[in-house]
């Protein structure tokens, strides 16, 4: 991650992120690959039913514990 503070993935959200919902769509991605969505407090939910109806979330992590982790399977 950069310097800059990560912002929340919602349409129109300037709101800091808390949350990162890994995510992938099995037509398109491999299973193990991990596409990622920031969310604040405020649009974590919503954020997470939207994947999830889909069948596309995979996990939802504090941004802090997901940047203590390595793993060069996942991008943004």
């Amino acid at each position: 991650m950069s310097d800059e503070t990560p912002i929340c993935s919602a349409k129109g959200c300037r709101a800091d992120a808390v949350w990162v919902l890994a995510w992938n769509n099995p037509k398109i991605h491999t299973p193990e690959r991990r596409k990622t969505w920031l969310a604040c407090e405020e649009h974590r939910e919503h954020l997470s039913q939207f994947l999830g109806v889909r069948g596309f979330l995979k996990d939802v992590v504090l941004l802090k514990e997901w940047e203590s982790w390595d793993s060069p399977s996942r991008d943004s």
